[in-house]
């Protein structure tokens, strides 16, 4: 068998090339987790292909393969021998009023303007989560929920996650919510240091749109960033529509798409990690003992 190519450095594929025509079949990450969210976002509106990641950073959650095994790894997966998780998407549209924007510094942000509505839409692919925070404002950031379009909570606090199932061992594990398998079709809402002690975390199906506005009383701006980048400003008037993208990460696993998260679970972030207590038989075996 001839061996795979391999890039002699790793390199994004940018959409300017997938515009004309390339798009490759399989993309092969020996780098960071960054670099795996910088490629997988690449493809904004097409499929992505499979991605194989290899572990040369500190933690290497998404990254199962050992980069010192490459070509035997790659090897296999040619042959055919490879399973493969679905790792779900968020489809993020924001909404911007030209009229603030322009007040902002003069300037406009770079996206799709309507002139009929006078908004600028930016659309972006998060594989993580998309993070509205109160930035560096010492007041409560105070953002109004909406799912399909019915108003559901506000937050009160320093913040709110939305976040995918892959991005619920990041950030979002952090704030207090559940670790879900990437398989499994949902989208999370995870509040950051909410001002209510009721506000727990919640799940939603995949399939719905949420939204995020500023309150009407909130005291100040918020801001948003997606999967740590393109760190904007959110005024009154803007909005966050967020939803599941059609488009998901297809990753390839190392041994089957369950081993290899509760095996990532236990070895990056050691997961129930507990000194295991003695039988009630050897305690007393070992008080009698000592009498």
């Amino acid at each position: 068998m001839k061996e795979p190519h391999v890039a002699p450095e790793p390199r994004c594929i940018v959409e300017s090339e997938l515009d004309y025509g390339y798009h490759p079949e399989m993309v092969d990450d020996f780098s960071r987790p960054r670099f795996f969210y910088d490629c997988c976002s690449s493809f904004l509106q097409c499929s992505v292909p499979p991605v194989m990641a290899f572990h040369l950073g500190s933690l290497g959650f998404l990254t199962p393969f050992k980069f010192e095994s490459y070509k035997t790894e790659v090897a296999k997966v040619f042959e055919g021998n490879a399973a493969i998780t679905l790792r779900s998407r968020l489809k993020v549209k924001v909404v911007k009023d030209i009229e603030q924007q322009q007040e902002q510094n003069g300037l406009l942000p770079h996206g799709h303007t309507n002139s009929e509505t006078g908004k600028v839409t930016l659309q972006l692919q998060v594989l993580n989560e998309v993070v509205v925070d109160r930035g560096p404002s010492s007041y409560l950031s105070n953002v109004d929920l909406y799912l399909d379009g019915r108003l559901i909570t506000s937050v009160q606090g320093d913040g709110v996650i939305v976040s995918t199932p892959t991005g619920s061992t990041a950030y979002a594990a952090a704030a207090g919510a559940s670790m879900i398998h990437p398989n499994v079709p949902a989208i999370m809402v995870t509040p950051i240091c909410p001002h209510s002690l009721s506000f727990r975390p919640i799940v939603v199906p995949a399939g719905v749109e949420l939204m995020i506005t500023l309150s009407p009383d909130a005291r100040n701006t918020a801001w948003v960033s997606f999967d740590g980048r393109k760190r904007q400003e959110i005024q009154h008037g803007d909005c966050i529509k967020i939803t599941t993208s059609c488009y998901p990460v297809p990753s390839i696993c190392c041994h089957d798409l369950v081993y290899d998260w509760f095996e990532s679970l236990a070895q990056c972030l050691h997961w129930n990690v507990r000194k295991r207590q003695n039988r009630l038989a050897d305690i007393s075996d070992s008080s009698d003992t000592e009498n």
